[in-house]
């Protein structure tokens, strides 16, 4: 049982460490990308990738990468099992939104005009 909480402990400090040097990567390639300004845009930009991929390889290595590479593999299964609405399907749902949002709008737009003009009617501005 202390084996156990003991490689937890020492793992998540392994972990913070991780992170940290990800977070410092991370903001080393974005001041390198300011700070070489004078280089073309193109080698900036590589080397601000590699960094970052280098800084999620090294996150993923941890528990809470692995937890978080583990829930979007489940979602990529989520996203498999989710029936999506044909062309057709999708273009008459819209048109309908469409419409109903021209109604509503119609609807607001009389009832204002009107409420307006009764205000008016009230206070004497206008008849």
């Amino acid at each position: 049982m202390n084996a156990q909480a003991e490689e937890i402990a020492g793992s998540s400090i392994l972990d913070v460490i991780k992170h940290v040097a990800s977070a410092c990567l991370v903001i080393a390639g974005l001041s390198g990308f300011y700070y070489f300004s004078d280089i073309t845009l193109l080698y900036r930009v590589l080397a601000l990738v590699a960094l970052v991929v280098v800084a999620l390889g090294i996150a993923l290595t941890t528990v809470k990468g692995r937890g978080v590479w583990a829930f979007v593999l489940e979602s990529k299964q989520e996203v498999r099992k989710v029936v999506w609405p044909t062309r057709e399907e999708t273009m008459r749902t819209t048109l309908l939104v469409f419409g109903m949002v021209f109604i509503v709008g119609l609807i607001l737009w009389l009832l204002d005009m009107f409420l307006f003009w009764g205000v008016r009617l009230i206070t004497g501005q206008g008849g």
